[in-house]
């Protein structure tokens, strides 16, 4: 009779230590960003890396960041650069890989925007080198304009 409470609380404890860990994962330390604050400036890198220019970018930015982490950071927009002008213009990102955003966060699909990279349809940027350190912002942009920016680890993080 003892072990069924016994097996009983460990199952309940797992259960709650589960739910609170998806909690902390999904919720807990996201911010919004709201599009007027220093956090919603995007800016590109030139190609000759001299400086970075600020980004045009719409008024329904949708971004969200942690203080947890700098890798937290994501970004939905739409910017009226043409791609063309920006390939000539500024620095594209080498190896960009998306990162996964939380379920709520829908406007930004990490697996399609990276295979959309891998196939050509968008190109990346680089908007921000170690933005922290061993941390790069990259922006990616479609034809249409549509964007999306991310932090991911540079090669200095693998150092």
């Amino acid at each position: 009779m003892n072990g069924k409470y016994v097996v009983g609380f460990i199952v309940t404890s797992a259960l709650m230590a589960g739910a609170a860990i998806y909690y902390l994962q999904e919720y807990a330390f996201y911010r919004t960003i709201d599009v007027a604050s220093p956090a919603a400036e995007i800016r590109l890198v030139t190609v000759d890396g001299s400086v970075a220019e600020p980004m045009l970018v719409s008024s329904d930015f949708e971004g969200i960041d942690a203080d947890s982490s700098p890798l937290r950071y994501r970004g939905c927009f739409v910017t009226p650069m043409t791609l063309g002008l920006m390939t000539e213009s500024y620095r594209i990102y080498e190896r960009p890989t998306p990162l996964i955003a939380p379920s709520w966060f829908d406007c930004f699909d990490a697996e399609q925007i990276g295979a959309d990279l891998d196939s050509g349809a968008a190109v990346a940027f680089l908007s921000q080198e170690n933005i922290h350190p061993g941390v790069d912002r990259v922006v990616a942009v479609y034809p249409d304009g549509r964007a999306y920016v991310w932090h991911q680890l540079n090669e200095s993080a693998d150092q």
